[in-house]
């Protein structure tokens, strides 16, 4: 398979105001850098507006553009990896549908990759513009909670937004999990990773698609993919208890002693419902663990493809696509015994 030199993927969920304008910019800084050899993927992640059939016309009026319509809603990061997963360019620039991120960048961008000789170039937010004081404020605040408990060291106040090659991209597609933090995974692979400063700008039309709600589960997502630092925390509360609880019960025996019992019904209120409340809260984190087991223990592909418009080259290795037919299920180890994954 000839691979073309550059693709570009966007994920897109009700941004119908965006795609003209995301098309004429993308395709005019691609062309710019290799001329006709690149693809732009758009994937329709479950839009309740117009979005596919404009994906749709652009696909047939443009033949670099491939537009993948995904079965239904399956989140920001899903519907990202089947962009990265359907793809071939021999470099890939990711890149959101509200042209927050300039795609202007992308020379600059890959001019520092081959100065660096770098695999990825992430790109860091220096300015927000357009976003409120408490999105700024919890952002900020999630990226540094995030470098304080993850196992993997994550770049802050970083997005999506990153240009990053054929051999990185490999890396990135051969984990499977399904809870996807894939600026976190891309961090995991290693290769050498170069930082590239900018200033984020407004949206062009629409509403941010992550309200508090997808946030809070973005963040258990991040939190629980890269750390382990909840289940830390609550074995160090339990021996911390487990101490409280010998001082407590060595003082409730002085007292019997000595003859100097106090009734007091508040006070032990106050401990059972704190310690009530503490036990709930490990279990809730314990519980965050074993539903995230449940759920890889399932095996499901990662997204499910309806429709393509375009020339896709990709294979469906993480997801389903017709045409495709099963994937590849990979043998279970025997104990003891190392199985090196298939070669496709």
């Amino acid at each position: 398979m000839r691979r073309p030199a550059l693709s570009i993927v966007v994920p897109c969920y009700n941004e119908e105001g965006c795609l003209q304008a995301l098309h004429a910019r993308v395709s005019a800084v691609a062309h710019a850098a290799v001329g006709d050899d690149h693809e732009i993927v758009l994937v329709n992640d479950g839009s309740r507006d117009g979005s596919w059939r404009v994906m749709q016309a652009l696909a047939a009026a443009d033949p670099r553009v491939i537009a993948i319509n995904l079965s239904r809603n399956h989140g920001h990061q899903l519907a990202l990896t089947a962009g990265l997963d359907l793809c071939a360019g021999e470099q890939i620039l990711i890149i959101d549908a509200d042209l927050q991120d300039p795609p202007e960048l992308l020379a600059d961008m890959r001019e520092a990759m081959v100065r660096e000789e770098a695999d990825v170039v992430y790109a860091v937010r220096r300015k927000r513009e357009g976003e409120t004081l408490f999105k700024r404020l919890t952002a900020s605040a999630f990226y540094r909670v995030l470098d304080r408990v993850t196992d993997t060291p994550i770049p802050l106040d970083t997005g999506d937004f990153r240009l990053m090659s054929r051999r990185a991209l490999d890396a990135l597609l051969s984990l499977p999990e399904q809870a996807r933090f894939i600026r976190g995974m891309v961090a995991w692979v290693g290769f050498r990773q170069v930082p590239f400063m900018y200033d984020r700008a407004e949206r062009l039309a629409g509403d941010s698609k992550y309200p508090l709600a997808k946030m809070i589960a973005f963040a258990l997502d991040a939190v629980t993919g890269f750390s382990t630092a909840p289940l830390r925390f609550a074995s160090h509360v339990g021996l911390a208890l487990t101490g409280v609880t010998v001082v407590m019960f060595l003082y409730v025996v002085g007292s019997f002693v000595l003859g100097r019992t106090v009734q007091g019904w508040t006070s032990t209120m106050l401990v059972v419902l704190f310690l009530g409340s503490v036990q709930m809260f490990v279990l809730g984190m314990i519980g965050e663990y074993l539903g995230r087991l449940y759920v890889e223990s399932k095996r499901r592909p990662l997204y499910l493809v309806a429709d393509i418009a375009g020339p896709v080259q990709g294979r469906a290795s993480l997801g389903y696509r017709a045409g495709d037919g099963p994937r590849p299920v990979r043998p279970e180890p025997a104990e003891g015994l190392l199985v090196a994954p298939p070669v496709e």
